[in-house]
C-alpha cells in the first residue's frame, strides 16, 4: 500500500522530533479542518480523516438524519439521507465529501501554522515530561548558539536556555564549548518555556562536591547546606556520620587536591568549608570565618535573629567586601544576624544606661527621703531631673531658695540611695570571698577561667579556629 507525502513527510518529522505520528497527523486534521471553515465560511460540522490508501487527508461535512429538519445545515430528512445510504435511521450521521484541492494559498498558510503549534505544543509535553523530575541535576552540555546575552545549548534530545542572570560573573563560553550545568527550572508554558540551566546557582557547587568527594557520595560526610554569590565567594557547610571522618578535611582533600578541582571548574571563585553543629551560636561561630568572633548572643530564638560581637580589628573581616561574609552566613544559617564591633556595643549599653537614669525626674527621691516640700524647692529653682540634681554641688544647692546645710545632706543621702539600686549584688557572700581570696595563685596555676557567669546564649570563638577552612584560587592568594 502505497501512502501519499503527507503522510510520508508525518513519519519523518515524528521521528526527528521525537514525537508520537498520531499526535502529529491529529495535528494536520485539526489544521485542514480549520483552513477548510476559513475557506467554506460555513457553520456546518466538518470532520478530517485519512485516506489510507493514497495516504491524502480528505475533508467531509456532516450532517445527521432527523424526522424533521428544523437547521438545513446541520441536518438531513431520513429520506434524503436514505437516498444517499440505504442503511440510514435516526440520529445517523451521513458525511458529503468537500473539495480539498479549492483550498487555496491562504488556508494552506493557516494550516502550516496550525501544524507548527501543535508540533510545537507536542515538544514541550515531551521536554517536560523527560526533564520535570530532574531539577538539581547535573549535565553536561555543549553551547549551540549565543543569543544576545543568553546561551543555548544542546542536551542531546532538546535544547536549554541558560541565561545572563545564571551565569557566572568569572565565565565566557563560546559556540561549541562544553560545561557543566545544573537544571535551575522545567517551565511547560510561558516566556520561558523549556528547559533553564544555571551555573550560578548553589546546587552547581553540592552536584560538583557529590561528585569529587566519595564520603559524600557514599553519605558518611553530608552537606547541610550551600549558599552562593556567582564568581566571588561560596559557603558550604558539611557534617560527617561517622566520628572517625573529618567532614572539612574529605572535602579539601589530600594537599588541596579535591576541592581546587571544584574551583578550576568554577573559574576561581572562593570556597569557605564549614563545619556544620546543630547549636545555632557554635554555627554561626563558624559560619563567619575568617573572622574571630568573640561572642554570639540569641536576641530572639523564635524569630531567629542574633547578635555577634567581634574585636574592633575583626569587624572589617567579618562583614565582608560589601557585607559579603555576613550575607552569605545569614543565608547558610537562615538567621538574621547584626554585627557589632566591641566599641559599638560598650556605647551602645552606655546610651541604654544613660536612657534610664538621667530622665528621671527628682519626684522619684520622694521614695529615698526627700519630702514632698524638698522636691517642691528643687524644681522651683529649674531642678527637675536626679542627673541634674546629682551634678551639683553643695554650695550650687545652697544657693537655692529654700535649701540649707541640712536639707542638702538629706538630697545627698537620696541621690546617693536612688543609684545604688542600679549597682549588682554581690554574686557570693563575703565568707566565700575570702575562702576564695586564700587560694588565688592556686586558680590561676590551674588556669583556672575568671567567671563561668557567663548568660546564655554567649559562646567563645577561641575553640573554633580550626573548625572551618577558606580555600582561595592558588593564583589569587600568592
Amino acid at each position: 500500500m502505497s501512502l501519499g507525502p503527507i503522510f510520508q513527510s508525518i513519519e519523518i518529522l515524528s521521528k526527528e522530533k521525537g514525537i508520537d505520528p498520531k499526535i502529529i497527523l491529529d495535528a494536520v486534521k485539526d489544521a485542514m479542518l480549520v483552513a477548510a471553515r476559513k475557506h467554506f465560511h460555513t457553520n456546518e460540522d466538518l470532520v478530517a480523516d485519512l485516506d489510507e490508501a493514497t495516504g491524502a487527508i480528505r475533508i467531509y461535512g456532516v450532517k445527521k438524519a432527523v424526522a424533521e429538519v428544523a437547521d438545513p445545515e446541520k441536518e438531513i430528512s431520513l429520506e434524503d439521507a436514505r437516498a444517499i445510504l440505504p442503511e440510514a435511521e435516526i440520529d445517523s450521521e451521513i458525511r458529503f465529501p468537500k473539495p480539498t484541492e479549492a483550498l487555496g494559498r491562504i488556508s494552506a498558510q493557516t494550516a502550516k501554522q496550525v501544524i507548527l503549534q501543535k508540533v510545537r505544543e507536542a515538544e514541550r509535553d515531551n521536554i517536560f515530561s523527560e526533564y520535570s523530575g530532574r531539577v538539581g541535576e547535573l549535565l553536561t552540555c555543549v553551547i549551540k548558539r549565543v543569543e544576545g546575552q543568553d546561551l543555548v545549548a544542546d542536551l542531546g534530545k532538546a535544547e536549554a536556555r541558560l541565561p545572563k542572570k545564571e551565569q557566572s560573573k568569572l565565565e565566557s563560553f563560546s559556540v561549541g564549548d562544553r560545561i557543566r550545568c545544573v537544571i535551575k527550572s522545567v517551565d511547560k508554558a510561558g516566556k520561558n518555556a523549556g528547559v533553564i540551566l544555571s551555573r550560578a546557582a548553589p546546587e552547581l557547587v553540592m552536584r560538583l562536591f557529590e561528585q569529587e568527594v566519595p564520603e559524600i557520595y557514599d553519605n558518611t560526610v553530608a552537606i547541610k547546606g550551600c549558599a552562593r554569590e556567582a564568581g566571588e565567594r561560596t559557603k558550604i557547610a558539611v557534617s560527617s556520620r561517622d566520628r572517625d571522618v573529618d567532614s572539612v578535611g574529605a572535602c579539601v582533600g589530600m594537599k588541596g587536591m579535591r576541592v581546587q578541582s571544584i574551583i578550576r571548574e568554577l573559574r576561581g571563585e572562593k570556597i569557605d568549608i564549614i563545619e556544620f553543629t546543630d547549636d545555632a551560636v557554635g554555627f554561626a561561630t563558624h559560619a563567619l570565618s575568617p573572622a574571630k568572633i568573640s561572642r554570639v548572643t540569641i536576641v530572639d530564638a523564635a524569630g531567629k535573629h542574633m547578635e555577634v560581637v567581634v574585636d574592633d580589628t575583626q569587624l572589617s573581616l567579618a562583614i565582608g567586601k560589601k557585607g559579603q561574609n555576613v550575607r552569605l552566613a545569614a543565608k547558610l544559617l537562615g538567621w538574621r544576624i547584626d554585627i557589632k564591633s566591641e566599641e559599638e556595643k560598650r556605647q551602645e549599653v552606655e546610651s541604654q544606661m544613660a536612657a534610664v537614669v538621667p530622665g528621671a525626674p527628682v519626684s522619684v527621691l520622694i521614695d529615698h527621703g526627700l519630702t514632698d516640700i524638698m522636691v517642691g524647692q528643687l524644681m522651683e529653682g529649674g531642678v527637675t531631673t536626679v542627673e541634674h540634681l546629682g551634678a551639683m554641688t553643695p554650695e550650687e544647692l545652697e544657693a537655692l531658695p529654700g535649701i540649707d546645710p541640712e536639707t542638702v545632706e538629706r538630697i545627698q543621702v537620696a541621690v546617693n540611695s536612688y543609684y545604688r539600686q542600679f549597682e549588682e549584688p554581690a554574686s557570693e557572700p563575703a565568707a566565700a570571698e575570702s575562702s576564695a581570696a586564700e587560694e588565688p595563685a592556686a586558680e590561676e596555676a590551674a588556669g583556672a577561667p575568671a567567671s563561668l557567669d557567663s548568660p546564655v546564649g554567649v559562646a567563645s570563638a577561641a575553640a573554633s579556629e580550626n573548625e572551618s577552612v577558606t580555600i582561595e584560587n592558588a593564583e589569587s592568594s600568592e
